[in-house]
């Protein structure tokens, strides 16, 4: 499907913002896990997600959907069932890297998980590797690609340093870590999305933080809240708060965002770039306690002239999933922006490095890619054009919003593949212009 946008005038009004995708995600998980039912409000009906509810349901929860309302009733941690055939991930990399991480404890019970052609060209050596070392049986194709087969083992716990800071893969190994003789102690190089530490302390289990290095206890059983709400998703948000910057005249309200402090690194990016983005934001908060909450704030974003920025390594992982938006901020902003140590951006959808720096370029930007990110040239703005999402929901937003700020405006080719995780989203910008 081709969607083309036109250039906006001024953005005006207030919206909600979409249940957040990374912890709908984790619940399904959690809830399947899980000893006792739990009711999940405001949970995410995307394309990703619902495949999340969909194979939890394969290795034996009983779930039940009422409108945005999902209601799990788990088979407990240790007793997923063997499906009958594989588990159909569709495009969730979420899914694909946090899943086996269950699985992998389950004695005596094989799992075959397989996806969408992108998932099958995202590697999946980084969770088999740790899950190894724990006593885990991993098969996968070629080594390290899907379709992958977990072979459900004794696990024990280890100590294991992420080469690279990685949320989904730091998740798989907690969910292992309960499962495992045992403590399980896992060192990040950088700060990352903490979603899963909050819900596993909010589930009663054994887990502790020191610094960047976490802890995670064998448990006999968990248990989440009987009812638990998701928050806005911060990096669905984040498109707003860039159609909101660039388009000259607007002013957005986004209601009940969630301001994790892992996750709202874009944000900060963009008030440094001269963004008038104003919310309750989360402190950072990397000592022992574990909070058990998710930080909501409305979120308030007025345009207005930017300027360029250095996004240096240690700020990728709070920002990964909006970095292309950097990209795009860059164009319209007065200098050279750079992002370095964002080598995780090609195994995403796409490899979101050359789909961004093409994806411009074809608009009429200035952008170079690197190893490991990639140069803007600022020019005060984009021509327009047409952009290939390439079947990544991220692309599709960013040439959406392109489109409003630019002088021609962009066809988007392949926008349905916003339906994976913002299915409302062309609906939602048209009622703000």
């Amino acid at each position: 499907m081709n969607v083309t946008v036109e250039p906006s005038g001024p953005l005006r009004g207030e919206i909600g913002v979409p249940a957040d995708k990374s912890i709908s995600h984790r619940l399904a998980i959690l809830g399947a896990m899980s000893d006792e039912p739990v009711r999940i409000t405001n949970y995410l009906l995307a394309q990703d997600t619902l495949s999340t509810l969909e194979a939890v349901a394969a290795v034996g929860a009983l779930v039940e959907r009422d409108g945005d309302a999902v209601t799990i009733r788990g088979t407990g941690l240790r007793n997923a069932h063997e499906p009958d055939g594989p588990i159909d991930v569709g495009n969730a990399g979420t899914l694909m890297r946090l899943l086996p991480g269950w699985l992998a404890g389950q004695v005596g019970r094989s799992f075959t998980l397989d996806g969408d052609e992108s998932i099958r060209r995202r590697p999946v050596d980084r969770i088999a590797a740790p899950l190894e070392l724990m006593g885990a049986s991993i098969e996968a194709t070629d080594g390290r690609l899907p379709p992958v087969t977990v072979n459900g083992s004794p696990l024990h716990g280890i100590e294991y340093e992420l080469p690279v800071a990685s949320a989904q893969v730091k998740s798989c190994i907690c969910l292992a870590a309960l499962l495992a003789d045992g403590e399980t102690t896992i060192i990040e190089p950088e700060p990352s999305r903490d979603h899963t530490e909050r819900l596993l302390a909010a589930c009663g289990a054994r887990i502790e933080r020191s610094g960047n290095v976490l802890t995670v206890f064998n448990a006999d059983e968990i248990e989440l809240p009987a009812e638990v709400e998701v928050p806005g998703d911060p990096s669905s948000a984040a498109f707003m708060v860039a159609a909101g910057m660039l388009v000259p005249g607007s002013r957005l309200l986004l209601g009940a965002c969630g301001v994790n402090w892992t996750r709202t690194g874009f944000m900060r990016i963009a008030e440094r770039m001269g963004g008038v983005v104003v919310a309750d934001l989360e402190e950072p908060a990397f000592e022992d306690e574990i909070p058990t909450d998710e930080p909501v704030s409305e979120v308030d974003v007025t345009s207005g002239p930017l300027v360029a920025t250095t996004v240096e390594p240690g700020e990728v992982p709070l920002a990964i999933d909006e970095l292309p938006l950097v990209a795009l901020l860059g164009c319209f902003a007065e200098g050279e922006t750079v992002v370095r140590g964002a080598e995780e951006l090609r195994l995403k959808e796409s490899d979101r490095i050359a789909s961004v720096v093409e994806g411009l370029t074809a608009l009429g930007g200035r952008a170079e890619a690197t190893a490991d990110g990639f140069v803007i040239e600022g020019t005060g703005g984009l021509r327009g054009g047409r952009i290939d999402a390439r079947g990544d929901h991220r692309l599709a937003m960013l040439g959406a919003i392109a489109g409003l700020a630019s002088a021609e405006g962009v066809e988007i080719v392949g926008a349905e593949a916003i339906d994976v995780s913002y299915p409302g989203f062309l609906d939602d910008l048209a009622a703000l212009r």
